[in-house]
This record gives C-alpha cells, structure tokens and sequence, in this order.
C-alpha cells in the first residue's frame, strides 16, 4: 500500500513539474531565441546544374546574443554558410545553404545548426527535384505534339 501511495505521489509531482508550456518557458528565458521565417525550403522541380542557392532567414527574438558554434549538413552535397558574428537581440541573419544539382531526382536534406539559443540544436531542412535538362525537353515536346492534334 505504501509503494502505492508513492508512486502516486511522485506522478502527482511530476506533472505538476511539467505543467508550463514551452511559450511560457521561452518568455521567461533570458538567453537568445530562433525565429525562422520558414524552417522548410522547398526548391520545387528545378534543372539540373541550375542555382541552388538559398537562403534561411532568421531574427533573435530573445535577450541575449546568438552565437552560431556549427551547422552541418545530413551530406556532402548541401553546403551550409553560418553568420561569422554573434547576431543581437532583435536583429536578423541568415544562414545561405547551396544544394549540388549536379544530380538527377527527388532531394530531401537536413541543416543541423547548434547554438547558444533556446533550441541548443535547430533542424532546418530543404527539398525539392532536380530534373535532367534533356528529359524536360523531350517532356515539352511531347506537351506541344500532343496539344497540336
């Protein structure tokens, strides 16, 4: 009975521990805070060899300085470029990302920034399609036969 009660108890406590959300976590926080415009960039159906620059951007909307100290890549085909300055509370930076479309097909990557900000490891992704030049002409033409008859 009295294992009983105490497991009780310590259920009891342990929800109430976790009771608060995380807005309210984060507005009580005194460190830097991530907002990204979009945590997802999604190329669409791009050519093969075009640009694949892009750009995630992001303000600090916390209290103290962001300080970028990696950002990786899930492979070698997606360069991600970190801001080289600690980014202020209530100013924006990027973070440039630059997929190799040297390869035909579908693409699904992940950017791993870790920080000093509330989220201390941030998971920002792209995807999209790469699409071989030669295959979306023959594509165009069969359109144009096609809309012709």
């Amino acid at each position: 009975m009295k294992k009983i009660l105490l497991i009780m108890f310590v259920g009891i406590l342990s929800i109430s521990i976790n009771g608060q959300t995380q807005d309210e976590i984060k507005k009580d926080f005194t460190g830097p805070i991530f907002e990204f415009e979009n945590e997802v960039i999604d190329y669409g159906d791009i050519l093969k060899n075009s640009d694949g620059n892009r750009v995630f951007k992001f303000k600090n909307t916390g209290k103290s300085p962001i300080i970028i100290s990696s950002i990786r890549s899930s492979c070698g085909c997606t360069v991600p470029s970190k801001p080289e300055e600690p980014i202020l509370p209530g100013k924006t930076g990027e973070i440039k990302v630059k997929y190799a479309t040297n390869r035909v097909g579908p693409f699904s990557k992940t950017i791993t920034i870790t920080s000093n900000a509330f989220e201390k490891k941030k998971m920002l992704s792209i995807k999209g399609r790469v699409l071989d030049k030669e295959a979306d002409n023959t594509l165009e033409k069969k359109k144009s036969i096609v809309s012709e008859n």
